[in-house]
């Protein structure tokens, strides 16, 4: 009888230097369909550098990913992902709407319209504003509309809740239990201490991967 498929991403004896400093060696989890997986560990000690790598934007020193058991430069994986790092990512010189016509026009649609996003990231009526007019707040909310207009089963986030109020943290947290309770992961990081109640949490200190 034949095994069940591995389904989600699987790192193995994954190693990373900086400056020939090394960040971690030897690390290996997981993430399956309905879990967040969040990495912790003091400044410098390679949580962005990890995102990174998973987001292939940088190469490992060592060790394999797997995206349903398949290497990722074999598979779906980079269309089925999506990033939200420091940096809002969108076009300063467009408007919300633009950005978020751009957004969808180079992923599948999500469950979300453009509209109905836009209602539930507060940012409804600000369609036509320039993003260079937008607070940090704002911004990161329209990064956060992104992600319900498009459909990925993976959302990768570097501290998703800096510039956001206790109602912004809020939506972020209820955002990722949506998500995961339809089956899709998150990995992020955050010094927010998350509350994610029914939620399939791990959590990895990469100061202690060495």
């Amino acid at each position: 009888m034949s095994q069940p498929q591995a389904t989600g991403l699987f790192v193995t004896d994954l190693s990373c230097r900086r400056d020939e400093r090394l960040l971690f060696s030897g690390l290996s989890f997981n993430v399956q369909p309905g879990q967040v997986l969040l990495l912790e560990g003091s400044n410098g000690s390679g949580k962005t550098s990890l995102l990174r790598i998973l987001c292939g934007f940088r190469s490992a020193d060592s060790g394999e990913c797997r995206w349903d058991g398949i290497p990722l430069d074999q598979s779906d994986y980079f269309a089925e992902t999506a990033y939200v790092g420091h940096a809002d990512g969108s076009k300063k010189e467009l408007t919300v709407l633009e950005n978020l016509r751009f957004a969808l026009a180079l992923s599948a649609p999500g469950a979300y319209s453009i509209a109905q996003a836009l209602q539930k990231v507060q940012l409804a009526g600000f369609d036509d504003n320039l993003v260079q007019t937008l607070s940090a707040g704002q911004k990161r909310r329209l990064s956060l509309a992104r992600l319900l207009i498009t459909r990925q089963r993976l959302w990768i986030l570097d501290e998703p809740f800096t510039s956001l109020d206790r109602q912004g943290i809020e939506l972020i947290e209820s955002l990722m239990m949506a998500h995961t309770g339809q089956g899709g992961m998150v990995i992020l990081t955050s010094h927010h201490e998350l509350s994610l109640p029914h939620i399939h949490l791990q959590r990895i200190h990469l100061d202690t991967c060495h």
